[in-house]
């Protein structure tokens, strides 16, 4: 059920993912009418979460039956007894799906109120407490232990440290605050900590905050995916050209059994702590992280390389991962987007120098998977179109696993092509209401068609290089 309104967008941003989606292809294909409640229909998906929470399990350390038992003790402590199906992907051994039970309509709104900020809410719908730095506003009476409501801010409008707030706020549910407004608003630089204990939240999920963190790691469906199609073996030099926070490279390095060597690079130093920590945490030694630009990681003089740190010879790696940064507009749940078009639609350039720069670095027969968490068709099938048309020792491969759909049309790709590709598109999944009977008497087949499709907007390709550059 559609219980929040669309994802908020500019309205030229709106036309921009419309003539998209509602391009002549499509239209041909499915007739305007249906194009166009398809369209809608991803609209409002976007604002709602997922219906599963995905953690993938750290095989190097532990075994996935092992780990499903301890996190199925973890969440009995967590909901008091409340029996929570965890199932295992049949696709991908390592990931575990938890079911997200909502939206639950009968919960009391309380006159005490708490504002987040929308990205704090987001959070929110998929588990998380709320944090004192998303915290907005707070009525003025609220003491800590005090039953209060938390509502998103979508359009940004509360002041920070109002008392109350009439504008647009959508509510996320009930919990127990932890400290006084006072104390909130103190302007503490040292306060970080948990300012809302949510108990009875719209979307029951489990909270991952410091749960079995060397044995799970918090990740979308597509996400882990990704490394799968990429496939690593043990011994070989594999590239994530932009890697924070390192989910998907501590991932290629747990498929490769920490055998080998796994370079990741991102341009931003905390990011790159980031990956260094996860790598710490999850006991993997195969993972080198440098805080670099992937644009400029090819070595255009022929010197021999230095110590395996970038820029690098051409033709280096046996497999690249680029997870390109993009739009972003396939994340959810995403109530409001307040980017400009230009905005949205400035990252194809960068996609296209770092597609360029991995196809160099890629050694001939190698793998280079391209990836990205938006569903806009420049950022995705125009894309392949573009590197397929520009880089033409590169070929279009089929993928495995194949867990999403087929790529969308309106790229000028063939049939054949689109098949070869993964689009991941919640608006394939009528909503509804999810609840632990339902789940219970559901065939484990329509579970997982559902888990399957009911993610977040993301798209994969996978390509070898045929010969040498």
């Amino acid at each position: 059920m559609s219980i929040f309104p669309k994802i908020s967008l500019r309205l030229e941003v709106e036309n921009y993912l419309k003539a998209g989606f509602m391009n002549e292809e499509v239209v041909s294909v499915l007739g305007k009418e249906e194009a166009e409640r398809k369209f809608e229909t991803l609209l409002h998906k976007l604002s709602h979460p997922p219906s599963f929470t995905t953690v993938r399990v750290n095989t190097h350390l532990a075994s996935v039956q092992h780990v499903k038992s301890l996190l199925f003790d973890e969440l009995q402590k967590q909901f008091n007894g409340l029996s929570f199906p965890i199932l295992q992907h049949p696709d991908l051994q390592d990931v575990l799906l938890i079911p997200v039970i909502g939206p639950r309509n009968n919960i009391k709104q309380q006159p005490c109120e708490v504002i987040v900020g929308a990205q704090c809410g987001n959070a929110v719908l998929r588990g998380a407490h709320v944090y004192v730095p998303g915290i907005v506003s707070a009525s003025k009476f609220m003491k800590g232990g005090d039953v209060v409501s938390v509502y998103s801010d979508i359009k940004g409008k509360c002041k920070k440290g109002a008392k109350e707030f009439d504008g647009t706020k959508i509510f996320l549910g009930n919990g127990i605050s932890e400290l006084s407004r006072k104390e909130i608003f103190s302007r503490l630089p040292e306060l970080k900590g948990v300012g809302v204990r949510m108990t009875d939240p719209v979307y029951l999920s489990p909270s991952f905050d410091n749960v079995l963190p060397s044995y799970l790691f918090l990740q979308n469906l597509p996400s882990a995916v990704v490394s799968h199609v990429l496939d690593p073996q043990p011994g070989e030099k594999i590239l994530d050209l932009c890697a924070a926070p390192g989910g998907k490279t501590t991932h290629i390095a747990a498929l490769m059994h920490d055998q080998g060597e796994v370079i990741a690079l991102d341009k931003i130093s905390n990011k790159v702590e980031k990956i260094k920590q996860n790598a710490l945490l999850l006991g993997l030694n195969s993972i080198r992280a440098f805080c670099f630009d992937g644009t400029k990681a090819l070595k255009l003089d022929m010197v021999k390389d230095t110590d395996g740190e970038p820029p690098f010879l051409p033709e280096s790696f046996d497999r690249i991962l680029l997870d390109a940064p993009c739009s972003g507009l396939g994340q959810r749940p995403n109530m409001a987007c307040t980017w400009t078009l230009k905005e949205v639609t400035s990252y194809q350039p960068l996609q296209r120098k770092l597609f360029t720069v991995a196809a160099e670095l890629l050694k001939p027969g190698g793998v280079l998977v391209y990836s990205t968490c938006t569903v806009t068709l420049a950022e995705n099938e125009e894309q392949v179109a573009w590197a397929l048309k520009t880089l033409p020792h590169l070929q279009l491969q089929r993928q495995d696993p194949q867990v999403g759909g087929e790529g969308m049309l309106g790229a000028g790709l063939s049939s054949e092509q689109l098949k070869r590709l993964q689009r991941f598109d919640p608006c394939v999944v009528p909503s509804q209401d999810s609840d632990t009977g339902s789940l219970r008497d559901a065939r484990i087949e329509d579970t997982m068609w559902l888990a399957n499709k009911d993610c977040i907007g993301f798209f994969i390709a996978k390509f070898v290089k045929c010969k040498s550059t």
